[in-house]
């Protein structure tokens, strides 16, 4: 399809919605078919008064009341007002001229689908689509995922066991007993929910508000036990991963379809070490990580998730209990187990990733191809257009009441501040500016303790739209650009009213994909030679199951953001890969997944930042780039690192022999000359501090036809000669790992200090086994001014 023909659909799209209607992709003809008639809200709460108006209205059109009547297929009387009919195309268009008529469109046949992240990954449910992972992996049935994390939630749908088989033979673990009685390993554990245990000794021991007392876990609403809390971070990553099929999903009416995980058929085991801890939100300590971990490897699981931030591997392991997630990660990799973990939420800034040791996975966030447009229809016909989740018209007019900084509304807490405020809200639409997402719902809370209806927030990304409970007011929120239209608006019009028209879900082509704004970034700080995030994958917007005691879920299912739920989207990947591939390692299954990663988007167009600016992304916001799983399934070369390539990173980053010892498990020494960390074999080159040629060295193993032969291209840095030897690599059933060495040199002596970034793909007319280079020119040595 032409871009001008693509950008043409768009906007059509977009005016259909802007003023509260529908879009119909099916041609009309001459014979009867069903119309909506959109009648806007309701006059009165008078159901049959409203129907009859309907088959009056309807009467006029086909002429007699038993032609009224055999025509009306639905009367919309509840939400708001509206009918649908069998109409002819002239009788609709006749329809269309009535004053009290909205708009009227053809009722679209909607197909069943994903809700969203995996049919837009390439992981359709249909056996049709070629090449499909999860068709080939039959759903990841077979495989463990362990799940360390705040606890799950077994009721949950998205747990259930039906239509599975036995319990894998191999499986150890167990589900352990409450102390409260909120979860009976009997009743609540299946064939789906295999492993239930819970982890907090740690957190009792070292937390001064429980004194070392027993936990409170009435007063902090949560539970002794393998349940999940109020928070539902365990239950929604855990759906995310390798939740159940579960048909007719929504949330508010949006994002509808059919709700899975990556790996449907695998089964569960959940290890809970976060703990809610009032105001403070989730409490998980690091031996209570490293303890459940140790368990998960002895339990039996094939991937690890781990969703919990951490400050990378420390230097001295007599801190360790402090850091469970890069130690117990080194022993499940020597284990065969892969462990995926987030990268974090402290994006856009550079340097901020987590997470980092190089034998974890180490995921990123991007938005997906949906959105969610919210009309605002002000008065003169102005139509302005937000994010937001509005099921069904909200009434109005509203006056809008405006705020400079939502901090205004945030902050007030006097008595005088309060009651002037109060006034000036109740019973209004309050417009601010706000430059903190994650204070959204909090200023909502607010205005509806001050009596307002709902909140407009301006700010500069919309990537993220928060979800409120039905009794709170709905957020809108809209960029700055849209802001500050408003802004002027009101500053014109005092007493400028507005409508919220119902929001509806866009989906496809006409939504960019970006990295999302809140992603930690790269390079690390612990060893920038190591690039890191590994990969991204949708994060923004995932709907996932959730407590049914959350206020804002609905029906058992959510909406969140963050690098948490990326992770379980590469967790579950990983489980389809295990079931496919059972004798890849984890550094196999990690260099497949980084050297098949997409950094361009369906049309050929560099991915881009939701930053502020936005900009053309690199390695450090997306490493591999955004995951592809079924190229990853089939990636011709990989990477791999056994136990001495690690042990190799650990001499170069200088830590102390009683350390690494105690980490491998026997008497260490490191080598005289210490290692260096370009020479780690991992699928990606990274040199920090460029002054003049440097060679390093890597090894690839084949994975694909025995016979193959790779051709090197290069895309060197900007002022950068790169030189790959050889450049040829010919594998056979003898030849099966080749190495080669890879030399960057400057093309001029100049102290650039930012990094410029190129690529080495290895090609064999049928795989692009690409790897990211990423040079910072350093000529001079650092100093101060």
């Amino acid at each position: 399809m032409s871009e001008p023909l693509t950008r043409l659909i768009v906007l059509l799209y977009l005016l259909s919605i802007v003023n509260c209607r529908g879009i119909s992709a099916k041609k009309q003809d001459a014979h009867s078919k069903v119309y909506i008639v959109y009648l806007g809200e309701k006059e009165h709460d008078d159901i049959e008064r409203i129907t009859n108006s309907h088959y009056d209205m309807l009467e006029k059109i086909v002429g007699s009341k038993e032609a009224a009547r055999e025509s009306m297929v639905y009367s919309y009387r509840h939400g708001f007002s509206g009918f649908a009919a069998k109409l002819t195309k002239s009788q609709a268009q006749e329809l269309e001229d009535f004053s009290e008529v909205i708009h009227v469109v053809p009722s679209t046949t909607h197909k069943v689908q994903t809700t969203r992240t995996y049919d837009h990954l390439g992981l359709g449910l249909s056996s049709e689509i070629p090449n499909n992972l999860l068709q080939t992996a039959n759903m990841g049935d077979g495989m463990i995922i362990g799940i360390i994390d705040s606890g799950i939630w077994p009721e949950s749908e998205s747990f259930s066991d039906k239509g599975l088989g036995p319990i894998p033979s191999r499986w150890r673990g167990a589900c352990e007993e409450s102390e409260d009685g909120s979860f009976d390993p009997k009743k609540h554990c299946s064939r789906k929910l295999i492993g239930a245990r819970w982890h907090m000794r740690a957190l009792m021991a070292n937390s001064r508000a429980y004194d070392a007392k027993l936990y409170n876990a009435t007063a902090n609403n949560d539970y002794l036990s393998p349940r999940d809390g109020p928070k539902g971070h365990g239950t929604h990553i855990a759906s995310t991963a390798a939740g159940s099929i579960v048909p007719n999903v929504n949330f508010k009416g949006q994002s509808g379809g059919t709700l899975r995980g990556a790996a449907p058929k695998a089964r569960i085991a959940s290890y809970k070490v976060c703990w809610q801890d009032g105001s403070a939100g989730l409490q998980c300590e690091g031996a209570d990580i490293l303890s459940s971990i140790d368990q998960a490897i002895v339990d039996g699981v094939d991937v690890i998730q781990v969703s919990l931030g951490d400050v990378g591997l420390p230097v001295y392991f007599d801190s360790d209990k402090h850091n469970g997630i890069g130690i117990g990660s080194y022993h499940a990799i020597l284990n065969g187990i892969t462990v995926v973990a987030a990268a974090g939420n402290n994006g856009p800034v550079s340097g901020t990733v987590s997470n980092v040791a190089p034998w974890e996975i180490t995921v990123g966030a991007s938005t997906i191809d949906r959105s969610f447009p919210t009309p605002i229809l002000l008065q003169n016909n102005i139509t302005l257009l937000g994010q937001a989740f509005v099921n069904g018209i909200k009434g109005g007019p509203y006056r809008i009441h405006k705020e400079s900084a939502c901090s205004n509304i945030l902050y007030a807490i006097e008595d005088e501040e309060e009651r002037r405020l109060s006034e000036l809200i109740s019973g209004k639409l309050v417009m601010c500016f706000n430059s903190d997402p994650m204070e959204d719902l909090y200023v909502a809370t607010r205005v509806q303790q001050l009596g307002g209806v709902g909140v407009i927030i301006s700010k500069t990304l919309c990537d993220i739209t928060v979800p409120v409970a039905d009794d709170c007011p709905f957020i809108i929120n809209v960029n700055y650009e849209v802001g500050n239209k408003l802004h002027r608006l009101l500053e014109a019009n005092r007493k400028l009213e507005a409508k919220v028209c119902p929001t509806t879900t866009l989906v496809g082509k006409a939504v960019p994909i970006r990295v999302a704004h809140y992603s930690s970034r790269g390079p690390s700080t612990i060893a920038p030679e190591i690039l890191k995030p590994d990969i991204v994958a949708p994060g923004s917007n995932v709907l996932a199951a959730y407590p049914k005691i959350r206020l804002d879920q609905e029906n058992g299912y959510g909406i969140t953001s963050g690098t948490s739920m990326a992770a379980p989207h590469i967790s579950g990947i990983v489980l389809l890969l295990k079931a496919i591939h059972p004798d890849w390692s984890p550094a196999a299954i990690k260099s497949a997944l980084i050297t098949t990663g997409r950094v361009t988007d369906e049309f050929g167009y560099p991915l881009y930042t939701s930053g502020n600016p936005a900009k053309p992304a690199d390695p450090f916001d997306y490493g591999g780039g955004i995951v592809n799983p079924n190229a990853a399934a089939d990636p011709g070369l990989v990477y791999e690192i056994e136990k001495p390539g690690y042990i190799n990173y650990l001499c170069a980053m200088g830590y102390r022999k009683a350390a690494i010892s105690r980490l491998v498990e026997r008497p260490m020494k490191c080598p005289k000359k210490r290692p260096c960390l370009l020479d780690i074999n991992i699928p990606s080159i990274t040199i920090p501090s460029l002054r003049n040629s440097t060679t390093l060295t890597r090894t690839v193993t084949n994975v694909g036809p025995v016979n193959s032969i790779y051709k090197a291209v290069v895309n060197p840095p900007d002022g950068m000669n790169v030189l790959v030897k050889p450049d040829v690599l010919v594998f056979s059933a003898k030849v099966k790992t080749a190495s080669f060495t890879v030399t960057v040199s400057p093309k001029q002596q100049v102290n650039v200090g930012i990094y410029n970034f190129g690529f080495l793909t290895w090609v064999d007319g049928v795989h692009s086994v690409r790897s990211h280079i990423s040079v910072k020119l350093q000529a001079l040595e650092p100093y101060n001014y």
